[in-house]
């Protein structure tokens, strides 16, 4: 450790694939979603709404379109990108700029969730169409990476190609 919090969290922070089926308590789960709207964006613009998911049926239904969700969350927040907004900005609808902010909010939101002791695992790998009719949203609003929150099971799976050479830390 360093005498620097933010990088520690940064060095410590880690994808959580199994969580236990305790409940993301409701002041946690306000803090990282609050969180997101520090995160960087291009032009200060806000192009990326979140949608928190806390429904047991309604995560259930979100799994079953999301082949990527390993764990088994008790809570999700989904980033989407606002299409209407964007173009309203001048953005094409394939603007790099508009990927990176769900990649910098994302950023933000896991580290908030470590911040507050939650679990989270970041997931791409799933239905925008599917999760969006689920989530009941309109169509300039296009979901684009789901983050899973939860608490850690003590039992985790091994890193998926665990960096081990040229590590400033190895």
């Amino acid at each position: 450790m360093t005498e620097n919090a933010v990088y520690d969290a940064i060095r410590t922070r880690r994808v959580t694939r199994r969580m236990t089926t305790r409940p993301v308590d409701a002041k946690d789960l306000d803090l990282v979603v609050r969180a997101a709207r520090y995160a960087p964006s291009a032009g200060n613009r806000r192009l990326q709404p979140v949608r928190v998911v806390t429904d047991a049926r309604q995560l259930r239904r979100l799994r079953m379109v999301s082949p990527g969700m390993l764990p088994v969350p008790q809570a999700a927040i989904v980033v989407c990108i606002d299409r209407q907004r964007a173009a309203g900005y001048g953005f094409r609808p394939d603007a790099p700029g508009l990927y990176i902010d769900v990649g910098t909010a994302a950023a933000t939101l896991l580290l908030a969730a470590h911040a507050v002791g939650l679990a989270a695992c970041p997931v791409t790998s799933f239905s925008r169409t599917a999760a969006a009719r689920l989530l009941g949203l309109d169509a300039p609003i296009v979901p684009q990476l789901i983050v899973c929150l939860g608490h850690a099971d003590q039992d985790q799976p091994p890193a998926i190609g665990k960096w081990t050479s040229g590590r400033p830390d190895a």
